[in-house]
Formats: structure tokens, sequence, C-alpha cells
């Protein structure tokens, strides 16, 4: 399995080596189409957007209900530079921990899943995504199969659940 996984440090899989693949994630044994098929950047980062906004939200209506003096803040934007980033990565920790989704994801029919195993993603896989995401640039370095360097380094893919 290490073989069809590699290490998210080797960068794209493609050497020219092998067959081509006909589509993204046919080597990792996802379909083309429909639900179990490699999600899109475009949807990805749409659903990334969706978490993004619903954690600023709950962090304005926080500040709105407590005032930002509660979290040792002026204002709202003192509050908001460090608390939408913790908040999100909170929601994403524990909703693909237990979930296998965020909900962004779940809203527009995207799931976690891993490729090594027929397991859940698990905490730690969970965290290491997250982290990897907060970077920014690892999900927008995609392999063959569509997979940005969180989702290598965690052994686990952005799949269509519907």
């Amino acid at each position: 399995m290490r073989e069809l996984t590699g290490s998210w440090l080797t960068g794209p899989a493609s050497s020219g080596d092998g067959p081509e693949q006909a589509y993204r994630g046919e080597r990792l044994g996802l379909p083309e189409y429909g639900e179990g098929s490699i999600a899109s950047l475009g949807v990805r980062m749409g659903a990334l957007l969706v978490d993004w906004l619903l954690a600023y939200a709950i962090v304005g209506a926080t500040v709105a209900v407590a005032g930002p003096g509660a979290f040792g803040a002026e204002s709202f934007a003192g509050v908001a530079s460090w608390a939408v980033l913790f908040l999100w990565g909170v929601i994403g920790v524990i909703c693909v921990w237990l979930f296998a989704q965020t909900p962004g994801q779940a809203l527009l029919g995207l799931g976690v899943a891993r490729i090594d195993a027929h397991e859940r993603v698990g905490l730690w896989r969970s965290v290491v995504r997250v982290l990897f995401i907060v970077f920014l640039l690892p999900p927008l370095i995609q392999d063959e199969d569509g997979r940005g360097m969180h989702d290598r380094a965690t052994g686990t893919a952005l799949i269509r659940t519907r």
C-alpha cells in the first residue's frame, strides 16, 4: 500500500514510468464520477469557505454577547485575528474525527475517507490534516489523484458523498 499512497514529500506521483490514469483517483481504486470519487478543488475551496464563515459567525456572535474584553481584546478585530482560526481548527478536528466531514463538506456533499484502510479517519489524522491546511499552501499542491499534501501525509482523500 505504501507504493500507492507514497510519501507526501515525494510530490506528484507521476514519473512517466507507469500507465497513465484515465481520471483522478483511478490508481486509488476510486470511481470517476459520483459518490466516492475525488472532490474537485473548487468544491473543496467552497467547503473551506463555508466552514470559515461559520467560525467567523460564531466568533462574531460570541463577541456581540460577551464583548471583546472577555477575550482580552479591545475590538472585534482583535478577537477575530486569532479566534476565527482557532475555532475553525477545533470544528475541523472534531467534525472530521467524529463525522468524517466538516459542516461545509457536509453541505457540499463531501467527506474525508482513509484510502489505506476501511477505518474511520481518527483523531490524530484529523489534527494533522487541520495543521497542514492552516498553512494553506499544502491543500493547493495536489498530486495526480487530486489529493493535497495534507491528504497524502495522512493517507486520506476528500471524496464526494453524493
